[in-house]
């Protein structure tokens, strides 16, 4: 795979109403819309997933109406991590993880379990829980995705936890949230929560080109080395136009 392509660029979702004013045209039916970003995209965070369970004929049939080269990313289910002792996730985690998400064969891509603002790092009930995260299936490797959103969590014990057990951690561009930073995983998983209405390209592109700089830099540390770059949150009306414009940099 070229370095390009181990270069992911989205944004969350493709169900949202102010993008059909400025991403899709006018008058495409609702059906074909992730048909349609699919083709101008590179990767879409699901996160419907965070909050329903779905059957596998629904992520057969996302399969099947975006191109061979497309990739989901899955939030997983809020019951596995919204609770007070993630020790107790491991039914959660093995309903969302064997709702049918191995239809996407290929096109799946790392899945983030995502945590509360208020989570605080407890070491050992962390562990717990990272324990329970399969490695794969149905034949089907899974990778791992931490969005902990908590200070607490900018500590070098809780990345040495996470990369010990395979998981990679979400690097947040946000007001709200910590910007972890993890030089020695192989997945560089960001998402950028700054997008702007009154910038035309939702990031300026003064930003745009150092997120490129460093994706290319990222992905060039080893053959292994993905860069996953999601425009969620913020002025979110702006989002496919600054992850189009990075991908028109990228390109």
């Amino acid at each position: 795979m070229s370095d390009s392509g181990r270069i992911r660029v989205g944004v969350g979702g493709w169900t949202y109403e102010p993008w059909r004013n400025n991403f899709f045209p006018a008058g495409l039916a609702h059906s074909r819309e992730l048909g349609y970003a699919s083709r101008h995209l590179t990767a879409i965070e699901v996160n419907g997933t965070y909050y329903s369970t779905f059957r596998p004929a629904t992520f057969a049939k996302w399969r099947d109406e975006t191109p061979d080269d497309f990739v989901f990313t899955l939030k997983a289910n809020r019951f596995a991590t919204n609770r007070r002792a993630l020790a107790t996730a491991g039914e959660s985690i093995q309903r969302f993880v064997n709702s049918g998400i191995d239809e996407l064969g290929p096109k799946l891509g790392p899945l983030v379990w995502q945590f509360m603002p208020t989570k605080v790092f407890d070491p050992a009930d962390f562990e717990a829980f990272l324990q329970l995260l399969p490695a794969s299936v149905n034949g089907c490797a899974l990778r791992h995705v931490l969005d902990v959103r908590h200070e607490s969590f900018l500590s070098p014990e809780y990345l040495a936890l996470a990369r010990h057990y395979g998981c990679a951690t979400v690097h947040a561009d946000s007001e709200r949230f910590p910007a972890i930073a993890d030089a020695d995983n192989e997945i560089a998983y960001l998402r950028l929560m700054r997008t702007q209405s009154n910038c035309v390209t939702g990031y300026p592109v003064e930003a745009l080109d150092a997120w490129a700089r460093g994706a290319r830099e990222w992905v060039k540390r080893g053959p292994r080395h993905q860069a996953f770059i999601y425009f969620i949150s913020g002025a979110k009306e702006r989002a496919p136009a600054a992850a189009m414009e990075l991908i028109r940099r990228l390109a």
